[in-house]
């Protein structure tokens, strides 16, 4: 007896695209809300490292610092250092998750006060830090930080934290998909790339920027007619050849002093340009002056216009000024990479222009000036302050660079806040060395690692300070000349 067997088709899994759940929401809507809820949840629970990260960061932005600062550059600070405590913090979760020990899991019950107390630690600090602002500004007759300061500081201090924060989120993706070992292949081929070919690429146009804006000729500046002038018809130096500031410097006023210029592309090296700075001085009548003052120039060539004024006021019309330009770019690129050529221009200058006072019967009295990295090259034209004092009338620092420039014997000029006197990777641990500091400002208490990360970012602002603040110095750079 047969039996019959009845098949029944095999079941099909329901098609849910589209399909409503039981209480009327979509899937994909209800994942979507799942993953807002636990994103919301990770908000308020944030880890311990994220937390402590974000807020010791936020906490050393905003100790104080020497200048006022616009919110978008206490903005970039907070940013910077908040994305650099996150990243040791991601190495420390990283180090302690190999050791088999899990912070966040077992201090679970401390994330969410210790994003309390760090809220209010951040609060306190802010409004600290807005009233040493405030100080600061009183000082320097500048206006009060504005209501919104705060603000503008909060987001655009977001934004940064969280592009960075995205950016390492896609890297760390991109090796996980190539996996560990690729990703640190693709790592090391891509930084050797940067820096045999990025980086390079970056200093010619750096370099090349540099060299553009040195010959860039301004429309407004007027060739000067005296034969006392570098640039003139009866000078060897052509105009273009000075360089802007070279331009600059033997353009202005007042019309007294002689002022002999050499730039760069004055003569095709160190020995022609020295040469032609004494034939120069010979033509300009500048040996014939009773006093002949050796101005060395920032990185850029630059000598400060108030010098100028200063030693108009201090000698009169006897007076001879003389500088010779040694790079194109910014005091604090050459201050890095080629202070050497500051040090070998001014000591070559000053040997001949020694000597050749040395063969005239009337023999002018000899001083040196410098202000900033300028300071720096004038000072190490002589072994120790003995020396100095021996072969100079008088010599005048203005601005310099922390412990680089002999003190005895020369007139310094330092406001306390300028960070340029401050600065110097020894402000990592231990306090900065203020002799000679005039106090124009409240001085911030010193603190290791905190006081060399805030000093370096107001190097950045250091000429936007007021007159007689800050890296800006006035009419008494020549003024407050010693004598012989």
């Amino acid at each position: 007896m047969s039996t019959l067997t009845t098949t029944r088709p095999a079941a099909t899994a329901p098609n849910t695209v589209g399909t409503a759940s039981p209480n009327g929401r979509s899937p994909r809507y209800s994942r979507w809300k799942r993953l807002a809820a636990n994103r919301f949840h990770r908000a308020l629970h944030p880890r311990i490292g994220t937390t402590l990260g974000i807020g010791l960061g936020t906490v050393i932005s905003l100790a104080p610092g020497l200048l006022p600062r616009t919110p978008s550059a206490q903005a970039v600070l907070t940013g910077l250092l908040a994305t650099v405590a996150l990243g040791i913090a991601g190495v420390l979760r990283f180090t302690l998750r190999y050791w088999d020990f899990d912070i966040n899991r077992r201090l679970t019950r401390c994330r969410r006060p210790l994003l309390g107390l760090t809220a209010i630690a951040i609060v306190g600090t802010a409004a600290n830090a807005s009233h040493w602002q405030n100080q600061l500004r009183t000082a320097m007759d500048a206006a009060p930080i504005a209501p919104g300061y705060w603000l503008h500081w909060a987001v655009m201090s977001a934004v940064i934290v969280g592009t960075v924060a995205g950016i390492a989120r896609v890297t760390r993706w991109i090796a996980r998909q190539l996996g560990w070992a690729r990703g640190i292949a693709v790592t090391a081929v891509a930084a050797s790339v940067l820096y045999l070919i990025g980086v390079p690429v970056v200093v010619d146009w750096r370099r090349s920027a540099y060299a553009i804006a040195n010959a860039t000729i301004d429309p407004e500046l007027v060739q000067p007619v005296s034969y006392t002038r570098s640039g003139s018809a009866e000078s060897a130096i052509s105009w273009p050849s000075l360089g802007a500031e070279g331009r600059k410097f033997v353009s202005g006023s007042p019309a007294g002093p002689v002022r002999v210029y050499v730039g760069l592309d004055s003569a095709p090296d160190l020995d022609s340009r020295v040469a032609l700075a004494i034939r120069e001085l010979e033509r300009s009548g500048g040996l014939e002056r009773s006093n002949i003052v050796l101005a060395v120039p920032t990185g850029s060539g630059w000598i400060d216009a108030n010098a100028v004024r200063g030693f108009y006021e201090r000698f009169g019309g006897d007076v001879a000024l003389v500088g010779m330009q040694y790079s194109y770019a910014p005091s604090w690129v050459t201050f890095l990479f080629g202070r050497d050529d500051a040090i070998a221009s001014a000591r070559a200058l000053f040997t001949a222009l020694e000597r050749r006072i040395g063969t005239l019967e009337h023999k002018p009295r000899l001083y040196v000036y410098g202000q900033s990295l300028g300071a720096l090259g004038g000072s190490s034209i002589f072994t120790d302050d003995v020396d100095q004092d021996r072969r100079t009338c008088a010599a005048l620092w203005a601005g310099p660079p922390a412990g680089q420039v002999h003190h005895a014997g020369a007139t310094v000029l330092a406001n306390s806040s300028d960070p340029v006197v401050h600065w110097s990777p020894s402000l990592l641990w231990r306090a900065p060395e203020l002799r000679d500091v005039r106090v124009d400002a409240p001085v911030p208490q010193w603190l290791p690692v905190v006081s060399f990360l805030q000093t370096s970012a107001d190097l950045l602002a250091a000429l936007h300070a007021p007159p007689g603040h800050g890296h800006r110095y006035g009419a008494d750079q020549g003024t407050a000349m010693g004598t012989c």
